[in-house]
């Protein structure tokens, strides 16, 4: 039995970077997944290290337990790292949400934080209980299910919005007076006063570029590695994107010179993070300077139609074995009618460039369930996969349902029935004959991330219905009336 100081001390003993400070204002800085998910978000290390920037504010974390059970048998409560403090004791408590699914995480540590999830429960209550904030990715696309539970939701790129926001706290300690004086600025969601009305998201400054690491750890699902974003936002137009070009204001560059900057001497291992990162006009030069200084380099979204022997040979000397990229539609026709023009000849190309250059895997994100797809188009997605497997020695193929998103062109696309796509994942492992691992998430899961996606505050009501009777599926379908 180990219990949540032991599991703290050993964390906080392999950090690097761990904030401390006295403050007036402390904020517990919550992450609703576990500790190793947490601790791997840049947007969360960001906005820990922002707040701790600001003068008289400080920010302690808290994860989801990684044994929830075990939490609660041994009544843990939810406390921070920096101090032990119970979250619950703190005067404003902060959620970053980076999925759907997450909702139900948030609500969980409420539960074990002792504070009412809903926010009029709180309200009605005669106990003062924290502010509640919501921020991160989430709010790029619907926020509107977890709203029944936030105070306030900080709307998009919160960078410069912390700043606003405990000012506000300053300036106005009575709640109503507090929400009524956020819900008139932008990139703020007040629930009780804007409804299912969700304003439009903020855009941080490009002085606040880029995001990078705060706490470098070994327990992190990328363990040990330094992260930091070389560009923001896409300039590409995929459909189903919610960091497509027309969310924002589409990709801003970070200078070379500027992203080498943050990277610490000592850091051995560096992630260059960012939904487009391989469109980086500089990617080269930043690749080849980390390489040449002996530092082992991972690189996000890599891009089939932008790799290069250069690019993909470096990546190899820094310690790559496994080549990432994504084809996403099934077919060409469905990436063409996305916008991902990917084709299948960038495919094989990285294919060959991976065996070229002695990688052992490839790696290959897919979509199904698009709007039209036929079997057709998952025969032709086996057979582009039958081929890049004779050119590597592992082929990994990552499939995920299309689950609609708001404020995409595909926004309201139904989402396709389970056992249609339960079909279609047996008819793709049948024509692989054993040729590629098949892996990705399970349609039951992408079906209940669906209807929070599409869904408002009877959504969020049934994820806290689902979270509190054990998280199965069976839950979540009976919540949601499936």
């Amino acid at each position: 039995m180990t219990t949540f100081r032991e599991i703290r001390d050993s964390r906080l003993a392999d950090e690097t970077g761990t904030l401390h400070k006295q403050a007036d204002l402390a904020v517990a800085l919550c992450y609703p997944s576990p500790y190793h998910v947490g601790m791997s978000s840049l947007g969360f290390q960001t906005i820990y290290r922002g707040l701790h920037n600001l003068p008289g504010v400080t920010a302690e974390r808290a994860f989801l337990p990684d044994d929830l059970d075990e939490a609660r048998r041994l009544s843990e409560g939810l406390c921070t790292y920096e101090s032990g403090r119970p979250v619950g004791d703190f005067s404003v408590v902060a959620f970053s949400l980076a999925s759907e699914l997450e909702i139900a995480g948030m609500v969980t540590c409420m539960d074990l934080a002792g504070i009412p999830a809903l926010a009029s429960e709180r309200a009605a209550h005669s106990r003062s209980f924290p502010l509640v904030v919501l921020g991160g990715p989430l709010t790029f696309s619907n926020p509107v299910p977890a709203a029944p539970f936030a105070d306030v939701i900080v709307m998009g790129e919160a960078d410069a919005l912390v700043s606003v926001l405990t000012q506000s706290l300053r300036e106005q300690p009575e709640r109503d007076t507090l929400l009524a004086d956020l819900g008139r600025r932008p990139g703020f969601y007040v629930p009780s006063l804007h409804g299912e009305n969700a304003p439009a998201i903020a855009i941080a400054p490009d002085r606040y570029l880029p995001a990078f690491s705060q706490i470098v750890t070994p327990n992190t699902e990328l363990a040990g590695m330094f992260l930091v974003e070389p560009e923001r936002g896409c300039s590409r137009g995929c459909a189903y994107c919610v960091l497509r070009r027309s969310t924002g204001p589409g990709m801003r560059v970070v200078p070379p010179e500027r992203v080498l900057s943050l990277i610490p001497s000592g850091a051995r291992r560096v992630g260059l993070v960012g939904a487009a990162v391989t469109d980086h006009p500089a990617l080269l030069p930043i690749v080849r300077a980390l390489v040449e200084a002996g530092r082992a380099v991972g690189v996000s979204s890599l891009r089939a139609d932008r790799l290069s022997d250069e690019l993909v040979g470096l990546l190899a000397r820094a310690g790559t074995r496994t080549l990432t990229t994504a084809a996403d539609g099934a077919s060409q026709r469905l990436r063409n009618q996305v916008d991902r023009h990917t084709r299948a000849e960038d495919l094989l190309r990285a294919a060959r460039l991976c065996r070229a250059h002695g990688m052992t895997s490839l790696k290959v994100y897919v979509l199904i369930g698009l709007p039209g797809e036929t079997t057709a188009d998952i025969d032709e997605l086996a057979g582009l996969a039958l081929e890049l497997a004779a050119h590597v020695s592992n082929l990994s193929l990552t499939v995920s349902p299309f689950v609609s998103k708001r404020n995409t062109p595909l926004d309201r696309q139904p989402f396709e029935e389970i056992a249609s796509l339960d079909e279609k994942l047996a008819h793709l492992r049948r024509q692989l004959r054993g040729r590629a691992h098949l892996g990705g998430d399970a349609p039951k899961w992408a079906w209940v991330e669906y209807r929070l996606a599409q869904g408002g505050f009877s959504e969020g009501l049934a994820a806290a219905q689902a979270a509190r009777a054990g998280g199965s599926f069976a839950a979540w379908k009976q919540a949601l009336g499936g």
